[in-house]
């Protein structure tokens, strides 16, 4: 049989994946659905474009890097615009099936916290408020082993001849590296010196900034929604995701910058 564009996508399957739970139906339950589940399929690809990232910088490959890094960040900035489309949702109609979502939360979305991990913040006591899916929270435990992407950046400076500090995991949870007098000793080298390098050095920086826009944006569409209420996932809600603000992933990178 002919595979054609319906088939191959599964758009049947996808297009029946949005049900909503309140009744009478919320017309805007349905936007929120969709919202969500787009994270969840860009977050799905920002690891799938981290692992190739990891793969190209510990093989010492510059331009594939960049290449590669420079995905991430246009698929970043198309999450953060997603919150521009939930913004059109007014907290009287949120509030209105809200209650149907009962204890589900974007504070238990695995695939988010593998990207935290990934980026060097690990914190494995929030296993505990993931979804109960032991395939998940497995896979999740398995990337506090990984490499994160400041070690892998670490690895391709040193294959670059660089005499880079290994980076020492000193935290159990939260940011797990210490900054590095002496790695910022080099990075203002490359910076003034490896043209190539430096611009690298600064896609790390445009993700940092990134993602602290996103959790900027996040932390200001909730509070517009929810006010200073609860989270649904039992999460104190804007006060939590306040204190994720300015969380800078790549401390090394932004000290330099008195520096230059």
């Amino acid at each position: 049989m002919t595979l054609t564009y319906t088939k191959y996508l599964k758009v049947d399957k996808l297009l029946n994946m949005q049900q909503t739970r309140s009744k009478p139906e919320e017309h805007d339950e349905t936007l929120f659905i969709i919202i969500h589940q787009t994270y969840e399929l860009w977050f799905k690809q920002i690891l799938h474009e981290f692992d190739l990232l990891r793969k190209e910088l510990e093989a010492g490959h510059t331009w594939n890097s960049i290449k590669t890094f420079r995905r991430i960040l246009v698929i970043l900035k198309t999450v953060v615009g997603q919150t521009d489309i939930l913004e059109t949702m007014t907290p009287l109609s949120f509030n209105h099936f809200r209650g149907y979502l009962e204890n589900a939360s974007g504070f238990q979305s695995t695939q988010f916290r593998e990207i935290e991990t990934l980026c060097g913040l690990h914190y494995p006591e929030k296993l505990d408020y993931l979804d109960e899916d032991t395939k998940l929270n497995k896979r999740l435990k398995k990337r506090f082993k990984e490499r994160t992407l400041w070690e892998s950046f670490c690895l391709f400076l040193s294959k670059k001849s660089y005499q880079i500090e290994k980076p020492k995991r000193v935290n159990d949870s939260g940011f797990i590296f210490e900054p590095s007098e002496k790695n910022q000793e080099i990075l203002v080298h490359i910076m003034k010196n490896d043209h190539e390098i430096a611009l690298l050095s600064e896609l790390f920086v445009d993700f940092d900034e990134g993602l602290q826009e996103w959790r900027y944006r996040h932390v200001k569409m909730v509070e517009r929604t929810i006010g200073t209420k609860v989270g649904t996932g039992g999460s104190d809600g804007v006060d939590y995701l306040k204190s994720t603000l300015h969380q800078m992933i790549f401390p090394d990178l932004w000290a330099i910058r008195t520096k230059l």
